[in-house]
């Protein structure tokens, strides 16, 4: 069974026990997560939702906090002489998922 939820923005394929990389959520290591956003479960009996399914809910917990690694920016404009360069590094969660509710 899996299902695809949408958090953060996006939309992630996930199945029980597998870990996931989201955008940052609150909690620290160890807090249970409830995404309510399922877009569709698949199985034996799939049920697609409009625009979500309903009753449907994924539990996970968070396993970790942390950061990307650095992304590079850099601007740089022909004949001018004006350039600059920042980095950025992304926040993620990592996410257990533990049981899908549907």
């Amino acid at each position: 069974m899996y299902a695809i939820i949408e958090t953060g923005g996006k939309q992630y394929k996930v199945a029980e026990g597998e870990s996931i990389f989201v955008e940052k959520l609150d909690g620290d290591q160890g807090d249970k997560v409830t995404f309510d956003q399922v877009v569709f479960v698949g199985g034996d009996t799939p049920k697609v939702g409009t625009p979500l399914v309903d009753g449907a809910s994924v539990e996970g917990s968070v396993e970790k906090q942390g950061k990307n690694k650095k992304i590079t920016i850099f601007r740089y404009k022909a004949k001018k002489g004006a350039r600059s360069k920042k980095g950025h590094r992304q926040p993620y969660t990592k996410v257990k998922i533990e049981k899908i509710n549907a």
